[in-house]
Parts: structure tokens; C-alpha cells; sequence
């Protein structure tokens, strides 16, 4: 079959996207005129993006015709989100360097936890410009909708829904593409509009509310604060921050008709009353556990324990205090909370609600069927924002290896982290689930005096983790045939 695809102007689409993105920044200067000597900082990356998209664009055929077939077309559309993301790092690691803020491994570790919204860190947040206090947060912001989703808000392409699906958005919202993208461009912007003015009420100034906001919608986790959340000790503050955890951790979709005032259609999806569900089950004995670990009363024990057991669950990594002193079994919550993350199309990361939820409904339907007479066939169905959906063999396939291979990625970051941090099993534990499931907490591994090689360990699960993991290996692989096929001098 024969298909057309303007690669190389999807890709100049790209690079002016970004280059424009980091330009963004440069409005703080207009309230902090004195920090005008990082002005060149964000100018020399994001303008050498921009121009090196526009001569793509301009250079390039018009259309080239690829004979393709379906595999291709996936393959392609991974590679073009995985170039998205690397082009991504790369420039929005620049302003860190050129600034002199950030060693090269150090900025490019801030760039990829800001555009994945992890929120690891390892600046002294009380010492940064605000200008870089800002690129982090709008970093993560832009993140939690991803670059292909934002492309595509400006600009169409005939191969839209191939890398909107390949970015990791699974449900369409509208009848099409374009009104998909504007639906959820428009719900996040208004969320983020509400979010910041119930921070300023709550007493914060308009900067570190409009910053706390983008990073508390996009389940990023970087403040403008060394202690994070914890450093204003405001109740109302934290009550604002679960609301918005839990609106970034939830599904696009079902977001829309929670907003529509659909309220018995969005307490029927699946994913949703699964993460109800952990929240009662897991806060009440990580709260008593806190109480007596920690010595302190058991409504304090219920505040912490809920505020960090959403933060983990969502993703988004914001903290009320240190884990250091945390007992045993608030850690390993925190972990499992991390592995499971939030919903599946949303700015979370994690294995995903609905992985895990059709994981454990498969495993009770297996009981189910062997102890049913003549081992009868059980027909499952699960609730997603658009419906009932059957639980059919593909989806179990596609679920279990996707379990499988995460679990496995994440052992073995774990153990490297044993090596290369010198760390206690538990912690580099703690420290790689949050890198990979895209969180941002840390039991302390993480911070300005960590090796390089803990954070390329680090990088690596948080790419990998944000990009849906499938999708780097297919991408990658792609890329490297591709490669192959060029310098071999084959037609493609």
C-alpha cells in the first residue's frame, strides 16, 4: 500500500515548536527586568530550534512518497515522538548550561525530569533565578500534554492520529483529532487558570501559584520551594494540591464528562473507581503507621498520609516532609502507590490504573472460571470514558507484557542504582520507582552532589517511563533499520 508523509516538515514542526516553547520563559524578564543577563541564555537555543525547523520546512519536498504499510507507519510515528522528546532534552537543557547554572549531565538530568514530569531535582531551588524557576515549571507543564498533542493544537497533519496514539493518548474525546486536542488544550488551560488563583487565595504570590499550578496539573512536582509543599505548612494549600494531583492523574476523556456534570458516567469508569478504591484502602494503615512511627497525633497522621499517598499515586512527587525517619511500611506503600500510577491518556505516569485494574480482573476471572463447573467461559467487561469495553485476549496480551517488561526494567534499574549511589536496596528502590513511574520524590539518592551515573540510571527510567516504554523500543528500533537502509543506500 502506498502512503504519504511529509517527515522532514513534521519534524521542522517540531523544532520550531520547541524553539518557541523555550522562548516562553523570557516573559518573567518583564517582571524581573534584572535577570535580563539570561537573556541570550534562552534566545541562543530557542531561536537556533526555530530556525532550524523553518529551513526543514522550506528544504524539504513537499510530500514524499514512502511505500509503507501499516508496521511503518507505527514505527515511523514512535521515531518522530521519540525524536520529539530527545530534540526536547537537548534544547531545554541549554538555558541551564549557557547560563552557567547546571554541569552538562546535571542540566540535561533537570531537562528530561521537566519535560517528563518527574520532578527529581538536583538544583538548590533557594538560589535559582526566577526565570529558572519558571522554564522548570512551564517545562512540566507542556510535558503533562506532550509535544505531538501540542503540534497538533496549531498545526494538522494527515497522520495526526498515528502520533497522537504513539505519544500515549489513547481515547479520542471529539469526533476528530483537531476537536480531541482543542477539548483538552482548552480543559487543561482552565484548570490551570482556577488552580492559580486558588493558590494566590490560599497565599501564595502569583508567581509561585502559577508555577505550582502548572506542576501540580501536569503531575510534575518541582517548587519553587526547597522543603516543596512542606514549606508553607497551610492546610488549605495542600487540600488545593490534592484536587489538582488528582485532576492530572486522571483520564483526558474523563475529565470531560466530569466537566460536562456527567458525574454517574464518570464514577462508572473502571479506572476510576479503581483509584478511589486504593486511596480508602492504603491511607487509613499508612496513616495509623505514620502515627506511631512517626509519634505524632492521628489527625497529622491522616493529613501526611493522604497528601503523599495521592502525590505518589498521581505521580506528581510534591512531599509534606522528609521520608528519612518514614517507617517500613509507609515506604513500601509509597512505592507500590509509585509502580501503579495514574491514569492510563492522562499527564501521569506509572504502569497505569487500568493496566493494573485489568491485570487484577483477570486474575479473578481465572479464579472464577476454575472454580466454575465445566470450566465455562467468563465474559469481562470494563467501564472507560467512552463505554463498555470487552476485556478480550489482545488487551490481556498487550497488559501483561507490558506489566511484565516495566517490572523488569524497573529490578534491574534498581539494582544499578545499589551500585552506582552506594545505597541500601530499599532506597534505590524507592529512587528508581520514582523515576520511572515519573514521580519525583526521593528518600535522598537524588540531589545536587548525585554522580552522573546515577542520573543517566535515573534519565534512562524517566524517558522510558514517560514514553510508554513500547514506544522507545519501537521507535529505536525503527530508526536504527532506517539508518541502516540509508547508509546502505536502499530505497525505503
Amino acid at each position: 500500500m502506498k502512503t504519504y508523509w511529509s517527515e522532514k516538515s513534521v519534524v521542522g514542526k517540531l523544532c520550531i515548536l520547541i524553539g518557541v516553547l523555550i522562548l516562553v520563559p523570557l516573559t518573567v524578564l518583564l517582571w524581573y527586568w534584572e535577570e535580563r543577563e539570561y537573556l541570550d541564555s534562552f534566545l541562543i537555543p530557542g531561536g537556533s530550534s526555530i530556525i532550524l525547523g523553518i529551513l526543514l520546512c522550506v528544504f524539504s519536498k513537499k510530500e514524499s512518497e514512502l511505500v509503507t504499510n501499516y508496521r511503518f507507519q507505527i514505527g515511523y510515528s514512535s521515531l518522530i515522538v521519540v525524536f520529539a522528546w530527545i530534540w526536547g532534552v537537548f534544547i531545554g537543557a541549554l538555558p541551564f548550561i549557557l547560563g552557567g547554572q547546571l554541569r552538562v549531565i546535571q542540566a540535561l538530568f533537570e531537562a528530561v525530569s521537566g519535560w517528563t514530569t518527574t520532578g527529581l531535582s538536583v538544583m538548590d531551588v533557594s538560589n535559582v533565578p526566577m526565570i529558572y524557576l519558571f522554564h522548570r515549571s512551564f517545562m512540566q507543564y507542556c510535558g503533562g500534554l506532550g509535544f505531538i498533542l501540542m503540534m497538533i493544537i496549531f498545526i494538522s497533519n494527515k497522520y495526526a492520529v498515528d502520533l497522537y496514539s504513539a505519544e500515549g493518548h489513547p481515547d479520542k474525546i471529539k469526533p476528530n483529532i483537531k476537536r480531541t486536542v482543542h477539548a483538552i488544550f482548552i480543559l487543561y488551560n482552565i484548570c490551570l487558570l482556577v488552580g492559580t488563583i486558588a493558590y494566590h487565595i490560599a497565599g501564595m504570590t502569583w508567581f509561585d501559584s502559577i508555577c505550582h499550578c502548572m506542576c501540580s496539573l501536569s503531575t510534575g512536582g518541582f517548587s519553587t520551594k526547597l522543603l516543596s509543599i512542606g514549606e508553607y505548612s497551610s492546610l488549605s494549600i495542600e487540600i488545593i494540591t490534592i484536587i489538582l494531583m488528582l485532576v492530572g492523574t486522571t483520564n483526558f476523556a474523563a475529565l470531560l464528562l466530569l466537566a460536562k456534570g456527567e458525574l454517574k458516567t464518570f464514577f462508572h469508569i473502571s479506572e476510576v473507581r479503581f483509584m478511589i478504591i486504593l486511596l480508602l484502602v492504603f491511607i487509613p494503615p499508612t496513616a495509623i503507621s505514620l502515627t506511631y512511627g512517626l509519634n505524632i497525633e492521628i489527625i497529622e497522621g491522616i493529613r501526611r498520609a493522604t497528601f503523599d499517598i495521592v502525590s505518589a499515586l498521581s505521580t506528581t512527587g510534591y512531599s509534606t516532609m522528609s521520608y528519612t525517619d518514614w517507617p517500613d511500611f509507609s515506604i513500601g506503600v509509597l512505592i507500590l502507590m509509585m509502580i501503579i500510577g495514574g491514569g492510563i491518556g492522562s499527564t501521569a505516569g506509572g504502569i497505569k490504573l487500568s493496566r493494573v485494574y485489568l491485570a487484577c480482573r483477570y486474575g479473578v476471572d481465572q479464579i472464577k472460571k476454575k472454580m466454575s463447573p465445566n470450566n465455562q467461559i467468563v465474559v469481562s467487561y470494563y467501564t472507560k470514558a467512552n463505554g463498555k469495553t470487552s476485556i478480550d485476549q489482545a488487551t490481556i496480551e498487550d497488559t501483561t507484557g507490558y506489566i511484565i517488561i516495566y517490572l523488569i526494567i524497573y529490578v534491574i534499574g534498581s539494582l544499578a542504582l545499589t551500585i552506582t549511589a552506594n545505597c541500601s536496596l530499599i532506597e534505590a528502590m524507592f529512587d528508581f520507582a520514582s523515576s520511572l513511574s515519573t514521580v519525583g520524590l526521593s528518600i535522598g539518592i537524588t540531589n545536587t552532589l548525585t554522580n552522573d551515573a546515577t542520573l543517566i540510571i535515573e534519565m534512562v527510567g524517566m524517558l522510558l517511563g514517560r514514553l510508554e516504554i513500547f514506544i522507545v523500543i519501537v521507535g529505536g528500533t525503527f530508526g536504527y533499520r532506517l539508518l541502516r537502509q540509508i547508509v546502505a543506500g536502499r530505497k525505503i
